[in-house]
């Protein structure tokens, strides 16, 4: 769709510029990736600054050179691209009709929501120590994680959904060793464990002498002990057994779980302290084995192996990436903002072994009013607790809304809306912004929330429910501003989702998701569908159904339930 509109203009734009005699722009010798400077524009369909950037090589004034540029371009009538105009310095072009037929049979088709990219990608995203549920503070890695997952499979990428577990640091040795002290309740499994390693923690502040019992475990642990390695994988994977509930109830999955011991048993951590012993930047130093990484601007060292003989999280994290740089074309990390330090450190030491460093997303944290939350207190609001409020206020909004429904669908639709709630509200804001999750602003239906983008989808599905089979249509006849708007829109998913799994920013595909929505609704406000004359009446059910499959796919790629009633 819009992806087809974008390269037409850029084979006009080259073939101009080569008519005129006019170099590519170019950086540090190098073209860019967007050497034609092509940038959506509110005065037209796709625009171009690139007279600015050649203005100083030319020295002529970008007006001039956007006029000749303007002049020669060639248009042959049967693309996607109906004219290009010159605006002062910039170069704006526009769709043809042939382009926007297209659009709406298209989507009508309901055949044109997945990409041509072919790489083979690792998202490594949540994996949260299974000492305890998930919290709040959880939220967010797990929902762009997850999303992230969905949009590069959109753009046609092969996509494996990693959970990296943790099951060697002390913190597990102090649920391990907790577990063998007190019996575990019958409360949900991940609650159940932060009881006793939140107990542990308080035996352990109040002796301290009991922590050698702890760092035996972990000793025999790392060393292939079976009884001490049944112990750990048995609490182990009774937490993430709760973990993966309450994962699901945010429509989230993983492909496949990779564990620390793994990469301990294979010889990998130890062919990596191999590795960066063969730089001669390591040293013991306070009891520890450390790497300097001064040479890349760090003036902490890392810490690779204790005095003991264990390996940290780090040294494993570091094979465990060599793995997946072995394994994949793309590896992508999805981390909070206090782990700035210690990726930036993985990715020097992944140099220094001449390994492929992974692309990592930071995000601010999501938080509620309440304030901070920590594991080890016991005082944090759990991500169960979180959807059970939410859900609990979306069934009374459900229940105000539509009174007349019984009590299975006012409870299938708030969870269903609560879940949409929590996912978009984590998930519209650019990740490096922290933001502060209010359920009252989230769960509103008038405003441009994912209850709103939902209830666009279901008003759809209502449309054309009412109208019966749409039979055959004539997409000419859609002509009218707010027709013509909403096609255009429509057209962009494949640019939403393109843009989104290159720059790995999922709140442009939930940017483009409110707006897509409040199109829709616009279009619908001002054009009757069903009291339409014959043959207008048919082009617009046709583009209902555009809108309808274009809104299920994007709700679908955000992890959103596409409501047909609500």
């Amino acid at each position: 769709m819009f992806l087809d509109f974008w390269r037409d203009v850029e084979a006009l734009l080259r073939d101009a510029l080569d008519r005129c005699g006019f170099p590519l722009p170019q950086a540090d010798g190098k073209v860019e990736g967007n050497e034609l400077l092509l940038e959506m524009s509110p005065h037209a369909d796709l625009a171009s600054t690139i007279s600015f950037r050649l203005a100083p090589i030319l020295r002529k004034g970008p007006a001039e050179i956007s006029r000749k540029i303007q002049e020669a371009v060639v248009l042959d009538g049967k693309g996607t691209v109906d004219r290009a105009e010159a605006m002062g310095p910039y170069l704006n072009f526009f769709a043809s009709r042939r382009f926007l037929d297209s659009t709406v049979r298209e989507a009508v088709a309901d055949d044109c929501w997945t990409g041509s990219m072919n790489e083979r990608v690792i998202v490594e995203h949540t994996s949260a120590n299974p000492n305890g549920p998930l919290h709040v503070g959880h939220i967010r890695n797990s929902v762009i994680g997850d999303t992230l997952v969905r949009i590069l499979r959109r753009a046609g990428c092969r996509v494996e959904a990693q959970y990296y577990v943790n099951d060697m640091g002390r913190q597990i040795a102090i649920v391990v060793w907790g577990c063998g002290r007190y019996p575990l309740d019958g409360s949900k499994p991940d609650h159940a464990i932060a009881k006793v390693y939140i107990q542990a923690n308080k035996d352990l502040a109040a002796a301290p002498e009991l922590k050698e019992g702890v760092d035996r475990l972990m000793q025999l642990y790392e060393g292939g002990d079976p009884e001490t390695a049944a112990k750990f994988r048995e609490a182990v994977e009774y937490a993430l057994s709760g973990i993966d509930e309450t994962l699901r109830r945010l429509n989230i999955t993983h492909d496949s779980r990779r564990w620390e011991s793994e990469f301990v048993r294979d010889g990998s951590t130890a062919g990596v302290l191999k590795a960066l012993e063969a730089t001669g930047l390591t040293e013991w130093e306070e009891g520890s084995l450390q790497l300097d990484l001064s040479g890349d601007g760090f003036e902490k060292k890392l810490v690779l192996k204790r005095s003991d003989g264990t390996s940290l999280y780090t040294t494993r994290d570091l094979a465990y990436h060599r793995w997946k740089a072995e394994s994949s074309d793309r590896m992508i990390d999805v981390l909070g903002a206090d782990h700035k330090l210690i990726s930036g450190q993985l990715r020097a030491a992944l140099r220094l072994m001449g390994v492929r460093e992974p692309e990592i997303v930071i995000f601010e944290f999501v938080s509620l009013p309440t304030g901070s939350m920590s594991t080890r207190r016991g005082k944090f609001i759990s991500t169960d607790e979180l959807l059970d409020e939410v859900e609990a206020q979306a069934y009374r909004e459900v229940t105000a809304r539509r009174p007349e429904e019984g009590e299975e669908f006012r409870r299938a639709v708030a969870r269903e809306v609560a879940l949409g709630a929590v996912r978009y509200d984590v998930v519209r804001v650019s990740p490096e912004k922290a933001t502060v999750f209010d359920w009252k602003a989230a769960l509103d239906f008038e405003k441009l929330s994912a209850p709103f983008i939902q209830y666009s989808h279901a008003r759809a599905c209502s449309i054309l429910d009412k109208a019966g089979a749409v039979g055959g249509f004539d997409p000419h006849l859609l002509s009218s501003p707010e027709e013509v708007e909403l096609v255009k829109k429509i057209s962009q998913f494949d640019l939403a989702i393109d843009l989104s799994a290159r720059e790995l920013k999922p709140h442009l595909l939930a940017t483009y998701a409110r707006e897509l929505a409040e199109i829709f609704n616009q279009f619908y406000r001002a054009s009757p569908v069903l009291e339409a004359d014959p043959g207008v009446r048919e082009a617009r059910l046709a583009l209902v159904e555009a809108a309808r499959n274009c809104l299920r796919s994007t709700l679908d790629t955000l992890g959103i339930p596409a409501l047909e009633s609500m």
